[in-house]
């Protein structure tokens, strides 16, 4: 089978990774978790994830009846280093919902076009009306990470960005726009392990691209980047949550939750709802954990 981009990923980890990532990757089964911070050494097992991603899903239907309702409008932002779990987290929250009131946005790189307006403006269109929920699949926040990694912005285009998007935010939320910001982390070893599994899938080869191979040479220039940007963008009125994403099951489960409970919406079940693990999920001070 002819592997994507040559086999870049299996040569990376063959060669270049370290080898404590190796021996985790080579000696850790498929339920286990490779991070030695993660607070669980196990994946969450199925039928326990079934069960309570189920019930989580009755509450998201009743979120959609009251926003259509009510009026409201929701926003939520998925962030996180590559492999990550982003798409498959919102695909949980989606897999109930009418799609007519519940989009999916993921922008291509800007056009010639895009690049000469102002930064926010190509986001703006996408941003939900009355009655919707809108999932962005990255965000304007690739200024604060991806654009700095690559050199895709330059460092006083990056200022810019921080000095407005707190206010932007603010702006948004003033004008009544439930505005979520999740962070989804996942620690080196399962994020090689994810890739490895992607490059040797065909149904899975396509999620790959030549940032992914690029970017895992620059893992600590990330982290960086990551680190100030979730410093400098958390604000009272849009707070980032950091979900811990190691056991992509844990973390759907309590992005959902995080959702649930920061809507008052009609007829909640608490009980359903249940609580957020905060040993996985919280502010930015557990993102590097």
């Amino acid at each position: 089978m002819q592997l994507p981009f040559n086999g870049a990923i299996s040569a990376y980890f063959e060669d270049a990774a370290s080898d404590a990532i190796r021996d985790r990757i080579r000696s850790g089964g498929k339920t286990d978790i490779l991070s030695p911070t993660y607070p669980y050494p196990k994946r969450m097992s199925r039928k326990a994830y079934e069960r309570e991603v189920g019930a989580l899903q009755v509450e998201l239907v009743k979120v959609q009846a009251w926003l259509k309702q009510s009026g409201q409008r929701v926003a939520v932002i998925f962030e996180g280093r590559d492999a990550a779990g982003k798409g498959g987290t919102i695909k949980r929250f989606r897999e109930n919902l009418n799609p007519r009131g519940a989009r999916v946005v993921a922008l291509p790189k800007p056009s010639e076009a895009e690049q000469t307006q102002w930064y926010f403006q190509r986001y703006i269109s996408h941003l939900p009306a009355g009655g919707e929920i809108t999932f962005f699949d990255r965000s304007w926040y690739n200024r604060g990470v991806v654009e700095k990694v690559f050199g895709f912005c330059t460092d006083p285009q990056r200022e810019r960005f921080f000095r407005q998007v707190v206010p932007f935010e603010q702006a948004l939320a003033d004008d009544g726009v439930k505005l979520f910001k999740l962070w989804l982390n996942v620690g080196r070893a399962e994020q090689l392990r994810r890739f490895l599994a992607r490059e040797s899938d065909p149904l899975k080869q396509w999620k790959l691209s030549g940032i992914d191979i690029k970017g895992l040479e620059r893992w600590d220039e990330y982290t960086s980047a990551i680190g100030e940007t979730l410093t400098r963008s958390h604000s009272d009125a849009c707070p980032w949550t950091v979900v811990r994403s190691d056991d992509k099951r844990r973390a759907r489960l309590n992005a959902i939750r995080t959702v649930l409970q920061g809507l008052d919406y009609d007829n909640k079940d608490k009980e359903a709802v249940g609580e957020i693990d905060s040993q996985i999920c919280g502010g930015p001070e557990i993102w590097n954990a």
